[in-house]
């Protein structure tokens, strides 16, 4: 019996869709039979499963195991909580070869989907066309795995405190009522200071506010706790967990750049000279900083599972994005955790004077767009940004072609590139001022203008 997939849920770095529409138990029982038979065929038995707190994501796990069980692999149930604990069992649980967590991530509640690792190592891009391709034949194993139940969590967060050094912080954390919920509650028991925490109970409605924290109006309740409170900053987390967000003491972001910037610091004076690694869409000013503390910026493409990658082939021990996907080799295992990255904060921000807002404030004022994401159709974005670099090219411009078209000019910087996972072009501009920026802005609009497009109303992710 061969499966067919909604092709819009077949995505760059993982499989999702809107449930009952684009995505259902069938899609599920057949990610599991074709993961499954993937893992078989190269050489393994065993894969861990774990899933967020979305209420679609009981009923997708069950089919999901059944597929798994259906085509011979064995199956670790880790249960409820972030996509991170998904990766870390995959890392360490002795037998294991590959992992599936269900999450949505950070998209509206009526979603869902899946985000697949196979020996500790990203399964995206070509992998989820292969599967899909075998899946529509139905090649397929067959045999009867069994599931085992695995309660990770206690030890997963044993080891997400387990380095902290001891520095006594007051800090905000916003679980958003995401799949993280649970892990901060049991992880700021075991760190020292003072800790107030918001909507920690796992709830796939998110009744208070979308778990997306790099959108500012989503950390409008962490500013009201941290301005009320007193407090020294406040950490946010995305629907699964695998996202960061912060904000100073005075309520200003920290957006995914800046917050690289004060990790790498800390990064680079033990690694001295070391590669740290950000997306195109990062600051001038983050690249700069890297160079100046000694270490070698490099500039990769948008993507957490591209990053993962780039990260194993220039032995990186710390990486990046815009989005607030941080990447720890350095003590950690290479995957982005958002529960992490929120202690190694804590700890650059202590060697580095104890005052996030200080640390903000020696930062270089940018004036810059946040990410503008506007809807384009999906045969075209890939040639509008063919189109704008060849027109460019023609005038001598001073591009980086690392992911889409990134353009230097004495007023600062703009990017256009297509999304790898929407109907959508993504713009952003910096410059020194004001004046500098509606230059760069109108460079932009007048490259889309040739290409028959204009910038419209900003889309969500």
């Amino acid at each position: 019996m061969s499966h067919h997939f909604d092709p819009v849920a077949l995505r760059e770095y993982d499989i999702r869709g809107i449930v009952g529409k684009t995505l259902g138990e069938a899609d599920a029982y057949a990610i599991g039979r074709t993961f499954g038979t993937i893992v078989r065929r190269d050489g393994g038995k065993c894969v861990a499963v774990g899933y967020d707190g979305r209420l679609s994501s009981p009923m997708l796990e069950a089919s999901l195991l059944k597929g798994l069980t259906e085509s011979g692999i064995d199956v670790v149930r880790v249960g409820l909580g972030p996509t991170p604990m998904l990766y870390y069992a995959e890392s360490v649980l002795d037998g294991v070869d590959g992992g599936i967590q269900i999450t949505g991530s950070h998209n509206p509640a009526d979603y869902n989907g899946f985000k697949m690792v196979l020996r500790h190592g990203p399964f995206y891009g070509e992998d989820i066309q292969k599967l899909g391709r075998m899946a529509a034949v139905a090649d397929w194993e067959s045999g009867a795995g069994a599931t085992t139940d695995c309660d990770i969590e206690d030890a997963y967060v044993a080891r997400l405190a387990r380095d902290y050094p001891g520095r006594a912080f007051r800090i905000g954390w916003d679980a958003g009522n995401g799949a993280a919920g649970r892990v901060i509650e049991k992880l700021t028991r075991l760190l020292p200071g003072e800790h107030h925490l918001l909507y920690t109970q796992i709830d796939g409605r998110f009744p208070n506010h979308h778990p997306d924290p790099t959108v500012e109006e989503n950390l409008a309740d962490l500013k009201a706790l941290v301005a009320e409170k007193s407090l020294d900053f406040g950490v946010a987390f995305d629907g699964d967990g695998d996202r960061i967000g912060a904000i100073d003491g005075q309520g200003r972001v920290i957006w995914g750049d800046q917050i690289l910037s004060i990790l790498a610091e800390s990064v680079l004076q033990q690694e001295p000279g070391a590669t740290i690694i950000a997306d195109v869409k990062a600051s001038q000013a983050l690249y700069d900083r890297i160079a100046e503390l000694g270490g070698q910026p490099l500039m990769w493409k948008t993507g957490h599972s591209l990053i993962k990658v780039k990260m194993k082939e220039t032995d990186s021990p710390l990486a990046g994005e815009m989005s607030g996907h941080i990447f720890y080799r350095h003590g950690w295992y290479g995957f982005d955790d958002a529960q992490y990255v929120a202690v190694r904060f804590m700890q650059a921000i202590a060697e580095q004077g104890g005052s996030l807002t200080a640390i903000r404030d020696a930062m270089p004022d940018m004036i810059n767009t946040p990410e503008l994401r506007f809807q384009v159709d999906e045969s075209r974005k890939f040639a509008v940004v063919d189109e704008v670099l060849a027109r460019l090219e023609a005038e001598g411009a001073n591009i980086n072609r690392t992911d889409g078209a990134r353009v230097n000019t004495p007023d600062g910087w703009w990017l256009l590139r297509a999304s790898n996972t929407q109907d959508v072009l993504v713009a952003r501009a910096e410059a020194q001022d004001q004046a500098g920026l509606d230059r760069l802005m109108a460079q932009i609009d007048a490259q889309l203008a040739a290409s028959g497009l204009k910038r419209g109303e900003s889309v969500g992710h």
